[in-house]
């Protein structure tokens, strides 16, 4: 395979306005973001529209997954004044989507629940209007530890597969294909919006990419990413081809055919790419008024019978 990236996988330069000054925000609160930690291509793009993903719970994750090239080890802090930095950086960059992201904490007993639940409470209460997605990891397939996340009502509720099952092993060693589904099944019956992504040119077969989307939209998954591999070292699984546009553009029409409500499929696209437009499609700010309204109904009834 030819190793040089094809014209349609090069990013441009980021040199505007809008980009030095949701930089100068990140720096400034000591705040990561998956864009810089993960090497996303979209991040001159996304920066220079005034949208950031954020990355709590630090920036050394307990899991080694050979796509990802967030450094892996041993965790050094719990930064428990987190949530209120983060809202405020949020409210600072004046965004109507904001998404939020973590390494896997596996070393915490909760694998970070709480920390997850308290930044997003701080979001809406700070920034109302600003719909909050998250992308988790799975808490290990421990319900009590995704309903704490879930309690917070995130707006959209994302966890990527990332890839076909037979290749969950060899690049998601820590992660499993069916608690991946279990995670997002259960998410949906609460009632959330569920989104999720997978990665192509890593090695999986057509069959399998129609198998994954299939289960995913039994799961109940409302949205779908679906991008290009791109190897961030040579310690990295190696790219087994460069997806076309064309070919993405056929996984699209695929998706929407067979029931998911919302894809963004090409090349460049990873998990946050237009997301924002994703939340107006759904109209999540009504849903999560809703499931608030809800919570308060059911607290009033717990207390006059008690």
């Amino acid at each position: 395979m030819d190793n040089r990236k094809p014209e349609w996988l090069r990013a441009k330069l980021p040199t505007s306005h809008e980009y030095k000054e949701v930089r100068e925000i990140v720096d400034t609160n000591d705040l990561h973001t998956v864009c810089k930690s993960a090497q996303c291509p979209n991040m001159g793009e996304c920066w220079s529209r005034g949208t950031a993903t954020v990355m709590i719970l630090g920036n050394i994750c307990t899991r080694s997954c050979r796509f990802c090239a967030i450094q892996t080890g041993r965790p050094t802090e719990l930064d428990l004044g987190e949530p209120a930095r983060v809202a405020e950086s949020i409210a600072r960059m004046n965004l109507r989507h904001a998404v939020i992201t973590s390494v896997a904490r596996d070393d915490l007993k909760d694998g970070g629940a709480s920390v997850w639940a308290a930044t997003i409470r701080a979001v809406h209460h700070r920034s109302p209007e600003c719909a909050v997605e998250v992308l988790t990891a799975d808490f290990r397939g421990q319900q009590e530890y995704l309903d704490v996340v879930l309690d917070a009502c995130p707006d959209i509720f994302n966890h990527n597969l990332e890839t076909v099952e037979r290749l969950q092993r060899p690049i998601r060693k820590t992660a499993r294909y069916d608690r991946s589904l279990w995670v997002l099944q259960h998410a949906k019956s609460r009632g959330f919006i569920t989104k999720s992504g997978i990665m192509l040119g890593i090695g999986e077969k057509e069959d399998e990419i129609k198998q994954v989307l299939t289960d995913m939209v039994q799961a109940g998954v409302d949205i779908l990413t679906i991008g290009q591999y791109l190897q961030p070292s040579k310690k990295h699984a190696n790219i087994d081809r460069w997806v076309t546009p064309e070919e993405f553009k056929r996984w699209k029409e695929f998706a929407l055919e067979i029931g998911f409500g919302a894809c963004e499929s090409g090349p460049m696209i990873r998990s946050s790419y237009h997301a924002d437009k994703q939340s107006d499609m759904f109209d999540v700010r009504a849903r999560r008024r809703q499931m608030l309204a809800n919570q308060a109904a059911q607290k009033e009834t717990a207390l006059a019978e008690a």
